[in-house]
């Protein structure tokens, strides 16, 4: 019972470790406006892990996720 336990615990640390944070470059746009660094999800084609999906809430700042999916996002 030890060795499944154990296994199904590195299997899910194995899992939760493919989606890590990314740290992004503070910037200035176009408008010459400063963007103060952050941090972001790792970039992928799925909507539903990101920090500003609805549903989620980012560990940073605590803001809750606000972006509905809808057709324009793609859904996946």
């Amino acid at each position: 019972m030890k060795k499944l336990i154990i296994l199904a615990f590195l299997f899910a640390s194995s899992i939760a470790s493919v989606q890590a944070d990314v740290w992004v470059n503070g910037y200035f746009n176009s408008y010459g406006t400063w963007i103060q660094g952050h941090y972001r999800t790792s970039p992928d084609s799925s909507f539903s892990n990101n920090y500003s999906s609805w549903g989620n809430t980012n560990p940073y700042t605590g803001q809750r996720g606000y972006k509905r999916c809808s057709s324009y996002w793609g859904c996946n």
